[in-house]
């Protein structure tokens, strides 16, 4: 045949088309109320989740300059320490959630290069926060909340260097399985995240917050930041399961 020239389509027998019934793709209705309902609440979780850190954050912000600037070793800690994990790595989780709110529209590449942008960012100022404290005190890590404090440091520089094992897991597939390095990013990133926020629980049980902001308000903002961790930390957990689920199936 020469080239450029398109067969005629085959002309369907009018009876036997007739006769055949219509196969329907439609999706079932119950089947879309319950994707939309889960939509919904999955969504207005991201919406509390963000205005939990909102509050907590600014909160914070609001504790370390109450006495203005220019501030100590101690503000100074809290304010990078809060702002790169409370605020920055949750958005880094979150924005990798399907319905994360403004990026709920985005594409699953740009989600990614989102997040390794926010996690390196926040990062860094949580570990730049941690040393200005280390180097401030003669003591360290005898209390729970440098304990956590420790905890959620070292676990979130192991991540970020895992993050580059899952960032390039096809190039390096020969080498590491590629479910095995996203699956340890996942529970690192997880881990790290908790122990920031258990240890920040911890900071607004000292005194000398508990003056300042009462006793009452105390309990509401740890209940606060309990909340939005709890909620954060919900679909990276689901992910990590049928990862795992997927890799001891195959």
């Amino acid at each position: 045949m020469p080239p450029n020239i398109i067969d005629p389509p085959i002309q369907a027998d009018p009876e036997f088309a007739a006769a055949k019934p219509a196969i329907s793709h439609a999706i079932p209705d119950n089947v879309v109320e319950e994707n939309d309902n889960l939509k919904i609440f999955q969504s207005s979780l991201s919406l509390i989740a963000h205005i939990l850190i909102g509050v907590v954050t600014g909160i914070s912000i609001l504790f370390s300059l109450r006495n203005g600037l220019p501030i100590g070793a101690t503000p100074l800690h809290i304010i990078l320490c809060v702002i790169g994990y409370q605020l920055l790595m949750a958005q880094a989780i979150i924005i990798l959630s399907s319905e994360s709110g403004w990026s709920s529209r985005l594409k699953l590449v740009h989600k990614r290069r989102i997040h390794w942008i926010v996690q390196i960012v926040g990062s860094v100022l949580a570990i730049v926060g941690s040393f200005i404290k280390i180097l401030d005190k003669n003591i360290h890590w005898n209390t729970y909340h440098g304990q956590f404090a420790l905890v959620a440091m070292v676990f979130t520089a192991v991540s970020l260097v895992n993050g580059l094992t899952s960032l390039y897991a096809y190039e390096l597939r020969k080498f590491l399985p590629s479910n095995l390095s996203k699956l340890s990013h996942i529970c690192f990133g997880t881990v790290a995240f908790a122990a920031s926020s258990i240890s920040l629980c911890y900071g607004f049980d000292k005194s000398f917050f508990i003056n300042w902001a009462t006793l009452e308000f105390t309990y509401t903002i740890i209940a606060f930041t309990a909340a939005f961790t709890f909620i954060i930390i919900i679909n990276p957990f689901i992910t990590f399961y049928r990862k795992s689920r997927s890799i001891i199936t195959s």
